[in-house]
């Protein structure tokens, strides 16, 4: 039964982020209709069509390859100058061509065209699918901050280690069991300087690296007191914004307690910033992760347990998460959700990068013709046609050809090799 559970769990999950895709793409399909762009399809998937039917001008539909989804706007590249030339020129000319049979005079003359909007209406058409999936994010986020709410770290202790180094290796008491904190002291200062979090000491128990640690703690029955001071020790741990990268900083040994707590609209904006901030760091390294991926998967290595994962391998860990009985029913369910909110912006951050094929690529072309019109009118000399993305398709071949590979890359080692949560 738990294998059958695990199963529907990870499907579902599958079918939520395919949903999460579908309004990313309402989020470009409906301004776009707004201000009268012409739109002539809609899909969810890519290859074969399963299923679909038209409204109006545009065709909706559902395809077999359910790894993503499109919706098609007419004019996205303007006309090429008359006098280019050159094997760029002839690339974009043909990318120009490839949608002539969607575009009618009509079109031209009435305005429908992608490229004849404001630019104003480009950046809202290009960001409508990230901030649809960012909305998202943040209301599933809200939904479990207020209806469950969050495991927030005290700074009661939970624990404290007994050795440095597990067995069989010498013992030695980390700085925690030296300075002698116990399981129910509360930690309120650090050499002096109050904490009023579990990450403010963190972030001075890794500063003080080698340097003298004196805790001061409640212990109960016995008040305040400043226990004997103790060196610190240097430790390769997770970064605090990023915690797919390892540092090198102070360990004091010791783990805090935890306790839930109900969080509104605004602590969830804080927390989503927060994971934007990390996102963004991972982000940076994303290349170099799919390439380690790829390596470990040939070379028979363990997968790096922080490394990326693909939508198959989101669906997975959403099934060992449904599935564990290392969480309470509740906690279940908001994990499950939370890694779906998770996809969520990160998809609304990829999406925003400034490169073609992502939507911030079209974004950053529209707000480059904006600021060449805005010079010209300043300097007063002759006004800038409008900025040619078409010319910038090479690249966006080289960006969807890596994405393709990293495709590829994840979905097998997601299958071969699973990231294992539990």
């Amino acid at each position: 039964m738990t294998v059958v559970w695990g199963v529907l769990a990870g499907l579902g999950f599958f079918a939520l982020i395919m949903a999460s895709i579908a309004l990313h793409e309402f989020g470009h399909l409906i301004p776009a209709k707004l201000f009268g762009v012409k739109v002539p399809v809609y899909f969810v998937g890519f290859g074969k069509r399963i299923w679909s039917f038209r409204r109006g001008e545009t065709e909706y539909g559902i395809k077999w390859i359910l790894l993503g989804g499109y919706v098609r706007l007419v004019g996205m590249y303007p006309p090429g100058r008359a006098d280019s030339k050159g094997r760029l020129a002839a690339f974009a000319d043909s990318a120009r061509d490839a949608e002539r049979d969607d575009i009618t005079e009509t079109d031209v003359r009435t305005g429908r065209l992608f490229y004849q909007k404001k630019t104003w209406q480009k950046l809202i058409i290009m960001a409508g699918g990230p901030l649809m999936n960012i909305l998202l994010a943040f209301f599933i986020f809200l939904g479990i901050n207020l209806a469950y709410g969050q495991q927030e770290q005290t700074l009661g202790i939970a624990s404290v280690s007994d050795c440095l180094q597990p067995a069989p290796a010498a013992c030695v008491a980390p700085p925690a069991k030296q300075a002698g904190i116990e399981v129910g002291d509360t930690v309120v200062a650090l050499n002096g300087t109050s904490v009023t979090t579990w990450r403010d000491l963190v972030v001075l128990v890794r500063a003080q690296g080698e340097g003298p640690l004196a805790f001061t703690v409640d212990r109960p029955g016995q008040g305040r007191m400043t226990l004997p001071t103790v060196n610190g020790v240097m430790r390769q741990l997770a970064d605090l914004n990023d915690p797919t990268k390892t540092v090198t900083a102070g360990f004091a040994g010791m783990s805090s307690g935890v306790t839930n707590v109900r969080v509104g609209p605004v602590g969830t904006a804080q927390d989503m910033w927060k994971m934007t901030t990390q996102s963004v760091s991972a982000l940076a390294t994303f290349p170099q992760k799919v390439f380690m991926t790829g390596y470990n998967l040939v070379t028979g290595k363990a997968r790096d347990v922080n490394g990326p994962l693909s939508v198959v391998g989101a669906s997975v860990a959403a099934s060992e998460i449904a599935t564990t009985d290392q969480l309470t029913l509740g906690s279940r369910i908001a994990s499950y959700f939370s890694l779906l909110g998770a996809v969520n912006l990160f998809v609304a951050i990829l999406n925003l990068v400034p490169l073609l094929p992502f939507d911030g690529g079209h974004i950053a072309g529209a707000l480059w013709e904006a600021l060449r019109r805005a010079l010209a009118r300043l300097f007063r000399r002759p006004a800038y046609g409008f900025f040619d993305t078409a010319r910038l398709l090479p690249l966006a071949y080289v960006v969807g050809a890596f994405l393709a590979i990293a495709g590829v890359i994840l979905v097998v080692a997601d299958i071969v090799s699973p990231i294992r949560i539990f």
